[in-house]
């Protein structure tokens, strides 16, 4: 079971960021989390859903959300 741990909004973003860095798993490992937290918290920025400031986009996300809207 899960330890029920809550993340703060800058938390997330800061981990997200991390992750596009040097990649989730190790992210993940680096922050003591579980993977498929720091995973959904991507798909999450993918979807628009957490904001993680101007130009950290991919363009690839940009072009996706640009789509969606």
């Amino acid at each position: 079971m899960g330890t029920g741990r809550k993340y703060d909004e800058k938390f997330k973003v800061e981990a997200v960021k991390l992750a596009k860095e040097i990649g989730t798993k190790k992210a993940a490992e680096e922050l003591g989390m579980p993977k498929n937290t720091l995973g959904g918290w991507i798909s999450k920025v993918r979807k628009g859903e957490i904001d993680t400031g101007s130009g950290s986009r991919s363009l690839g996300e940009a072009l996706n959300l640009a789509q969606q809207l």
